[in-house]
């Protein structure tokens, strides 16, 4: 892991974000949407979530591999301690430790902001096929997340339906 280094997310580095990203899109169903977004809406995404809450990336011999960053769970004060964490490591660079690097570097920024409740909404079904696996289940769980809650049925992709199970760990 001593190759790997975190970094602050740049607008300009949505190329590549939106690249790793856009295999989780088209070819799995880690993410619940169709169409990978273009660079410029990535970079948006960029700028509009790094107005309140922080955006990592993490590097491999200078390349980018993957990212994390935080969101607000709901817009409701009530909620403002609790934040949605989102992950995507490049497919060629998992289980390099870049997630576990990026997650820690994440949870210290959200710790400086005062945040307490850490949520990840993760797909899953029963039997894995050619487009899920449990490896997010299994990579939250490791990340000392606790399963809080299963929604059956709610996502279709790819003609079938996913579940999507809520994560939780307090910090």
């Amino acid at each position: 892991m001593s190759d790997l280094l975190i970094r602050e997310a740049k607008i300009d580095d949505a190329k590549i974000l939106a690249d790793i990203y856009s295999y989780y899109v088209t070819d799995t169903a880690v993410s619940f949407e169709y169409k990978a977004p273009t660079e410029e809406e990535f970079a948006e995404r960029i700028r509009r979530i790094k107005q309140k809450y922080p955006y990592l990336v993490c590097l491999k011999d200078g390349k980018i591999i993957g990212y994390a960053y935080a969101s607000a769970y709901s817009k409701r004060e009530a909620y403002d301690w609790t934040v949605t964490t989102s992950i995507y490591i490049d497919k060629d660079h998992r289980r390099n430790g870049a997630g576990s690097m990026l997650y820690a570097a994440l949870e210290e920024e959200l710790k400086k902001r005062g945040i307490v409740n850490l949520l990840a909404g993760v797909a899953y079904i029963e039997k894995e096929d050619e487009y899920l696996t449990k490896d997010s289940c299994l990579f939250h769980q490791k990340e000392g997340y606790v399963k809080v809650a299963h929604m059956k049925d709610v996502g279709k992709k790819f003609d079938r339906w996913y579940d999507l199970l809520w994560y939780q760990k307090k910090i």
